[in-house]
């Protein structure tokens, strides 16, 4: 009998296997890394700025990876993203803070919650709970120390590193400008759309974002044409020709 890494049954397998729903969580994640203090070694390898999204669907394979493979090859994967790190950090010449790791793993978490229940339902406490363990054993497997033990837990370390670890700056700056270089000015207005739905209040504060999206109107009306088998005419119009299959290919069968 085969092992996964995550359940067949578990939430985390039903968000991270719609293709809307992790779209909004690398939205959310594109705000949140460009207003990281360590977002200096993003731009150290050159990859983020010169193809975003190319790095953006670099980095959904390994989380799908890490959700739907078995045991043993989610972990392969997670020794793989170790082993890039290490090799980054050997040649500018000291470590990634320990700090930075936990960003990104707590931003998963948190993006994860905010991407479904925005496009969904609410999530239970214990779903809630099920969607920490998973990116919070990722952590632990990448020998990140200080993670937390629970969710409560890690709600508090999270409100706390928003205040701590995000500034606007000029790498900020220019990831924006990336954004839209890359994705066109209506794609580009949409995703921004989308992180002024996902973001929390510190991020939403730091990037000088108005307080309501006007996805809370279109929301409704795209979940309704997927009733009616509509929503690939809209994801013809919106998404990147470039990427198109990569993001078509996100969508997995989950039950």
């Amino acid at each position: 009998m085969k092992t996964y890494f995550v359940q067949q049954d578990s939430i985390v397998r039903k968000i991270w296997g719609n293709a809307d729903t992790v779209m909004f969580i690398f939205a959310g994640a594109a705000a949140e890394f460009a207003l990281n203090k360590a977002v200096d070694w993003l731009y150290f390898t050159g990859k983020l700025p010169k193809d975003p999204l190319g790095r953006l669907f670099s980095t959904v394979n390994y989380a799908k990876v890490i959700v739907f493979a078995e045991e043993k090859l989610a972990i392969q994967a997670i020794e793989q993203m170790n082993h890039i790190h290490q090799k980054v950090e050997e040649k500018r010449g000291y470590n990634i803070p320990d700090w930075a790791y936990r960003d990104v793993l707590f931003m998963l978490i948190d993006y994860s919650i905010r991407a479904y229940e925005s496009l969904e339902r609410k999530l239970t406490s214990a779903e809630k709970e099920e969607a920490f363990s998973v990116f919070n054993r990722v952590g632990k497997l990448m020998q990140v120390p200080g993670l937390p033990q629970s969710f409560e837990a890690w709600e508090i370390q999270r409100k706390q590193q928003l205040q701590e670890n995000f500034a606007y700056s000029e790498f900020t700056k220019d990831l924006f400008i990336q954004y839209k270089k890359h994705l066109g000015f209506f794609r580009y207005r949409l995703v921004l759309e989308a992180q002024i739905l996902l973001v929390p209040q510190p991020i939403r504060k730091l990037l000088d974002f108005r307080n309501l999206s006007i996805l809370t109107i279109i929301i409704p009306i795209y979940k309704l044409s997927r009733k009616l088998k509509l929503d690939s005419f809209f994801k013809e119009i919106i998404l990147p020709k470039t990427y198109k299959e990569e993001i078509k290919a996100l969508d997995r069968i989950t039950n």
